[in-house]
């Protein structure tokens, strides 16, 4: 049976004390606007930060830039947010963006896709790939270096990151170099025995899970589609060489780490790491936990590997 560690039980019980919102009993704006009266999290310095909007599909996408120094020719992560694709923000996103591009020496672009039920699937994803394909072709104009980019994101966004690399691969527009793929939502089955033993969290809820799909899809069929279920891909061959996280205490557990395996059935070079006694939700909770800081320094590890610099 699976026990948090102390720094996961303290933070939960933080969390109980200042939130205990049931988000499966508001709309999305009331959850939006619950999560957005908390301060961001203070992070690292850095040499620039900007906000700006890029072109995607059906208008503008908002994203935020995040340079180390005034260098060029850098890596690039194009990072997604998570949220279920119907919350989540660039300002949640801010600390582990921070911390990425001052450890790893990135240029980091935070991406705001559309999220449901406004912008029903595949509108997430949608935006996801062409995020990657407008940094994939303007490289240099953020300091960066079109042959070194790469896509990360947390749950739902390690879901967009999943789909961005498939059509990236499938369609082109964009050569990704490296997934980083934190606690993805790379499968839809919730028969999968981290769904059943975590249903009631903590955190992330097997109720939860359900409102946001709710939410994002129109119609149950577009649960085989592989741009909202990334295990179904005809093919995992030829995909970028990943690096999964995932969490102990997590109903998603079990989907992240069948994603790894079928990536690394596929012949495509993959990591993969569980993190034990810590929940859904740690890699972006800041420097507090220990697991947490951990996880960051191992994906900074990566990053840098693949990008060459160690």
């Amino acid at each position: 049976m699976a026990i948090l560690d102390d720094d996961a039980a303290q933070m939960i019980a933080l969390l109980a004390s200042s939130a205990g919102a049931d988000i499966t009993q508001m709309s999305p704006p009331e959850v939006r606007a619950y999560y957005d009266q908390f301060p961001a999290m203070p992070g690292a310095q850095v040499h620039e930060v900007r906000d700006f909007p890029i072109p995607g599909p059906q208008g503008d996408i908002p994203v935020r830039l995040y340079r180390p120094s005034a260098a060029t020719g850098l890596p690039v992560l194009v990072w997604y947010h998570g949220g279920g694709m119907v919350i989540g923000t660039l300002k949640q996103a801010d600390w582990v963006c921070r911390q990425i591009c001052a450890d790893a020496g990135m240029v980091v672009v935070s991406v705001d896709y559309r999220l449901a039920p406004e912008n029903k699937f595949p509108a997430a994803v949608e935006d996801a790939y062409a995020a990657a394909a407008w940094v994939y072709a303007h490289a240099a104009e953020i300091g960066g270096d079109a042959a070194r980019v790469s896509v990360g994101g947390d749950s739902a966004g390690g879901t967009c990151a999943a789909v961005a690399s498939l059509l990236a691969r499938d369609q082109g527009g964009a050569v990704i170099l490296s997934q980083l793929l934190v606690y993805p939502g790379t499968d839809r089955d919730l028969t999968r025995p981290s769904v059943t033993e975590f249903a009631e969290g903590p955190v992330l809820t097997k109720a939860a899970m359900l409102w946001f799909r709710g939410h994002y899809h129109s119609d149950p069929a577009q649960l085989s589609d592989p741009r909202a279920n990334p295990a179904l891909a005809t093919t995992h061959r030829g995909l970028p060489t990943a690096f999964v996280i995932t969490a102990e205490v997590d109903p998603i557990r079990d989907a992240g780490e069948n994603y790894a395996r079928l990536l690394a059935q596929a012949g495509v070079l993959t990591w993969s790491k569980r993190y034990n006694g810590v929940f859904h939700g740690f890699f972006t909770m800041g420097p507090m936990m220990a697991k947490t800081r951990e996880a960051v320094a191992d994906a900074t590890r990566f990053l840098r590997h693949m990008n060459g610099s160690i």
